[in-house]
């Protein structure tokens, strides 16, 4: 609750001593490990197979997709009828998915086949990230600890896009190719289970008939909208990056080291969310935003003409620096701009975001790739985030909340408010 926290400094220290964080921090922590784990072990177990990097990035692609499509069915079922009755049975459905497409894979199944049991795969996948932001946001209400939640599920990302593709990597490699699948399924099912057992801490079923209040879809709220195309620009570079990044350490002989590149540019992303977690804002996170995907786009300009591994490396660590401060933001302006009975809805719109972004651009980036070499793949993540920040510049007045913005805290929750007291809110996260 907002009561939980009063400190007029809020940092990772006050926030980890929120009662009950970490009894669903730890098994979230687990149970998320594996989204960082499924494009690339799709990636490196369907090329081993097929030896074509197109085709890789269609089932990629495909997985992707249906993955960004059923997300936000899955936080809108969670916001009705609870996350464990969600959770549990898309656990099951995405361990078979999985297992059925590592069968195929390895049977040399055409194309269609792989693709048609790539979309359930990525339909089931536990939307994890999106349930413990909105277990962070029931316990914290409107407390200014919420700038430094969203910082914090930042890093616990990034860290598992770190630690994620370097292991299915050296698994994929070292052991077999579909050694990285197998290990996502395992821990999609234990972290799963057990993250769906926390049952204290999941956010109060919001049911229309139960509240008296007609059901709203976060889809409706423009600043939504606005930043679903923002969060898809992140995904080509996301994508871009994974298939672009293979096929050139695959170009080079030393495919080993794909893991270590991502994940450097993953730490990059990792370490601005840290810094970002820790600084006392003054400037609001709309603007916070803007600045952040302009460096973006700016960052990703020299990546096609890299051809040496160091430059690579360090091109790659300062677009990570600079995709953590656009994503959190994004994430703390959906306090402001979603009503609660909402809100798992929203952030699942924006992960699966980044996951329809990051299919498009591994399908793109894979098809130039095997076309024009390596290098023409890394030309993806500059032409998404180039189109989203174009979006984003001419659509931002979206991002401010308006008159009929709705109170997501306290007893006022659902209730319609004047547009000046909701950029007083506004102001209050921005200093927070």
């Amino acid at each position: 609750m907002a009561s939980a926290v009063k400190d007029s400094r809020p940092g990772y220290g006050q926030l980890l001593r929120t009662p009950g964080a970490w009894t669903f921090l730890l098994p979230g922590f687990l149970a998320r490990q594996p989204f960082a784990m499924l494009t690339i072990g799709i990636t490196l177990l369907v090329q081993s197979t097929t030896g074509s990097f197109g085709t890789a990035g269609a089932v990629t692609a495909a997985t992707g997709v249906s993955m960004a499509l059923f997300a936000p069915q899955s936080g809108k079922l969670a916001d009705r009828f609870g996350q464990r009755a969600v959770l549990l049975p898309g656990v099951v459905v995405h361990v078979v998915g999985v297992a059925a497409l590592i069968t195929l894979a390895l049977l040399h199944a055409p194309l269609w086949a792989l693709i048609t049991v790539a979309v359930p795969t990525g339909a089931s996948t536990p939307q994890v990230g999106p349930m413990v932001r909105a277990r962070w946001a029931a316990k914290l209400g409107g407390s200014p600890l919420m700038p430094t939640a969203a910082a914090f599920e930042s890093v616990t990302d990034e860290f598992t896009f770190v630690v994620g593709p370097v292991l299915a990597t050296a698994l994929c490699t070292g052991i077999h190719p579909a050694a990285g699948l197998v290990a996502e399924a395992v821990l999609s099912l234990a972290g799963g289970l057990l993250f769906a057992s926390q049952r204290r801490t999941q956010p109060p079923v919001h049911r229309a008939q139960a509240d008296d209040l007609p059901r709203v879809s976060a889809l409706s709220v423009p600043g939504v909208r606005v930043l679903i195309v923002a969060f898809l620009g992140i995904g080509t570079v996301f994508g871009g990056m994974q298939v672009s990044l293979t096929a050139f350490t695959e170009h080079i002989g030393h495919p080993g080291i794909n893991g270590v590149l991502y994940g450097i540019f993953a730490a990059g992303n990792m370490l601005a969310g840290v810094v970002c977690g820790a600084v006392s804002w003054k400037v609001g996170p709309r603007r916070r935003l803007l600045v952040a995907y302009g460096l973006l786009a700016l960052a990703t300009t020299p990546l096609w003409a890299v051809t040496a591994v160091p430059l690579l490396a360090a091109v790659g660590l300062l677009i990570g620096l600079c995709i953590a401060p656009a994503l959190i933001s994004g994430y703390t302006l959906v306090e402001s701009l979603v009503p609660a009975g909402a809100r798992t809805e929203a952030f699942t719109w924006l992960t699966g975001a980044v996951a329809l972004g990051q299919a498009a651009a591994a399908s793109s980036a894979g098809q130039l790739a095997d076309r024009f070499g390596p290098s023409a793949g890394f030309l993806v993540p500059l032409a998404g985030t180039a189109l989203a920040l174009t979006v984003l510049l001419t659509l931002r007045g979206h991002l401010r909340p308006h008159s009929s913005a709705v109170v997501v805290t306290g007893a006022d929750r659902g209730a319609t408010v004047p547009a000046d007291a909701v950029e007083d809110r506004e102001r209050e996260l921005a200093s927070a």
